[in-house]
């Protein structure tokens, strides 16, 4: 009788815990931020990982535009960060963007392509609760002299530097 009592008792704390998992959804939104070295807007092989950099991943509701969950991360000496996301955003528009640089040479934020659209809900067909953010960046302050060469070969008309 006592060892009856012991399995249900274990079997009802397995199903507890299990309703309790599928009514918390996570997400991990993985991403980097990097320094743009060359100011053109996109990575290059002189682009620089930045640590310590923050990232804040918002929410917001499709029709009223309110926010409604945000978060932030601090990036690694790798110029990554993951951010455990709660909840499911289903109805929402969720984006990463960057808010602060604490390199005083290379904190000015891009003109565009500032922030990074990540779906966190499990009803989009994707299986793996890890989310992948675009890179994002800050420009440097002025480019560096070697800019022009690497445009040169990415065979792009180099910008004035």
């Amino acid at each position: 009788m006592a060892k009856a009592i012991l399995v249900l008792s274990a079997v009802c704390s397995i199903l507890t815990f299990a309703n309790f998992a599928q009514c918390h959804e996570f997400f991990n939104v993985e991403g980097s931020v990097y320094c743009d070295t060359c100011r053109v807007q996109f990575k290059t092989r002189l682009s620089e990982p930045i640590e310590g950099a923050v990232a804040r991943l918002a929410c917001r509701d499709i029709v009223t535009e309110k926010v409604k969950y945000v978060t932030e991360a601090v990036t690694d000496k790798n110029g990554k960060y993951t951010m455990k996301v709660e909840g499911d955003h289903e109805n929402e528009l969720c984006d990463v963007a960057v808010v602060h640089s604490p390199r005083e040479d290379c904190n000015e934020p891009g003109l565009s392509f500032n922030s990074a659209r990540v779906v966190c809900s499990k009803n989009v067909g994707i299986p793996n609760p890890t989310r992948y953010a675009n890179p994002l960046f800050f420009m440097q302050k002025a480019a560096l002299p070697g800019c022009k060469d690497v445009l040169d070969e990415l065979g792009l008309f180099p910008l004035e530097f």
